[in-house]
């Protein structure tokens, strides 16, 4: 080939690049994730991964052989977070089943079907709270690599705990001693997880949690942890928690008075920042609906990526919701909850949007935008705390707000778009139209 002809190659192939590399996001209300009041009119322009420019129509000039796409008529947002999914399982209502049968498809079958699940109903971060360390890596890793789809993964890797339940010590690690807590986070954090998962803190001794904390922070991994008894978040708040995890106490008509005033204690001290919260409460709250009105369980996004074999045993496993012993309390759980989620707030707690995604009934491609709809149908939160609470408060609370969570200049271009005006309609989110990942179009 000769010179001239290898030029004109050269450049034929950097405007092709550079064609499908530049984007413009055009007409769309705009919710940027930062401001109360939205943009209309909207133009995003994205260069590569990154988002380049954020303006309006007639104010920004959309670059010369941008591919332009269309938002007119929609509402343009953040990719989604959704702060607690199990990749693992996927809504199957045994666990010991599930774990005996499936635990050798973990990592090549069921939890890139559970992630790509999650991308495709809009959630572009997410962080997987509890399974086998080498798969989470190793899913997490193909994720970013690009050979699966799926949202950026922030993993914990197994719980740490007092004593893994039978059967669980794939995903669940014991600690015996401060010595051993200590090596168990060390452990974990050598791997490279993200944020260490703690569950049952209250059956171990103070000196093991402490040191589990202590460790963990010395890492600078942030540390999440149940909060199902009173014991649980005192032991946890005096141990600096970075973020607690369900809304718990069970049929308690609400958290006690001592419980709530170590919260506010703590929630004062502003040199340390916000205690985050994540109440994970559509499953409980929506529960005795789903038993009544199955039909919802025939929606067949939740099929996605998985061997039919799969899909009917899970079928088969949900076919009877009310007799499922995994919510034979609920029922009377869920009158507890707008007093449990109010106090929360009056104690000033950072609220976060996560779910459970994966737990008996409750399906990656349908949890997230179901959280944020009882948020806001049920619970009085305005759409746009609720979608904060779903974008910019996330990525705050990983210390990754400089990369996402808000559609802003030189972040990474994690955009998804619906139809109508989800500040009206927040469920316009169960059917998310176009999802943009790293100024990808997935969707």
């Amino acid at each position: 080939m000769n010179r001239a002809l290898l030029i004109v190659v050269f450049f034929l192939t950097s405007a092709s690049l550079s064609a499908g590399e530049l984007k413009a996001l055009v007409g769309g209300t705009l919710i940027d994730g930062y401001k109360d009041d939205v943009i209309k009119n909207s133009i995003v322009i994205i260069r590569g991964e990154k988002i380049e420019a954020v303006g309006q129509i007639g104010k920004l000039e959309i670059p010369e052989g941008a591919e332009i796409i269309s938002t007119e008529g929609m509402s343009v947002l953040p990719g989604l977070w959704d702060m607690h999914v199990h990749l693992m399982i996927n809504g199957h209502a045994n666990y010991d089943h599930w774990q005996a049968t499936y635990q050798d498809q973990f990592e090549k079958v069921i939890m890139p079907a559970s992630a790509e699940q999650l991308l495709l109903a809009g959630v572009t971060s997410a962080r997987d709270l509890g399974g086998p360390l080498d798969a989470s890596l190793s899913v997490r890793k193909a994720i970013n690599d690009g050979e699966i789809a799926g949202p950026t993964l922030y993993i914990s890797g197994p719980f740490i705990q007092k004593e893994p339940y039978p059967g669980t010590q794939a995903y669940r690690w014991g600690v015996d001693g401060v010595k051993d807590a200590r090596a168990k986070v060390k452990k974990l954090a050598d791997a490279g997880v993200d944020v260490i998962k703690v569950v049952d803190q209250d059956q171990m001794t103070e000196a093991e949690f402490m040191a589990v904390v202590d460790e963990s922070h010395n890492n600078n991994l942030p540390v999440v942890a149940h909060s199902h008894r009173p014991e649980e978040i005192i032991l946890g708040v005096k141990a600096g928690i970075d973020n607690f995890e369900h809304t718990g106490l069970s049929t308690a008509p609400e958290y006690p008075e001592h419980v709530i005033k170590a919260l506010k204690e703590r929630t004062a001290q502003m040199n340390i920042g916000p205690l985050y919260w994540t109440p994970t409460i559509e499953g409980l709250f929506n529960y005795d609906y789903v038993k009544n009105n199955t039909e919802k369980l025939d929606n067949d996004s939740w099929h996605h990526g998985l061997p039919q074999p799969i899909i009917d045993d899970i079928k088969q496993s949900i076919e009877h919701p009310e007799r499922l012993p995994y919510f034979q309390i609920t029922s009377k759980r869920k009158p507890t909850l707008k007093r449990k989620f109010a106090q929360l707030q009056e104690a000033g707690l950072v609220l976060l949007i996560g779910t459970d995604s994966g737990i008996p009934l409750k399906f990656h491609s349908q949890s997230t935008w179901n959280e944020l709809d009882i948020w806001v149908r049920e619970m009085g939160v305005s759409p746009m705390e609720a979608i904060r609470a779903a974008t910019y408060w996330p990525a705050k609370m990983m210390k990754k707000d400089k990369e996402v969570g808000t559609i802003t200049k030189g972040k990474y271009a994690d955009i998804i778009a619906v139809k109508g005006d989800v500040l009206r309609y927040i469920n316009l989110l169960q059917d998310v139209d176009m999802v943009i990942k790293h100024g990808k179009r997935i969707k």
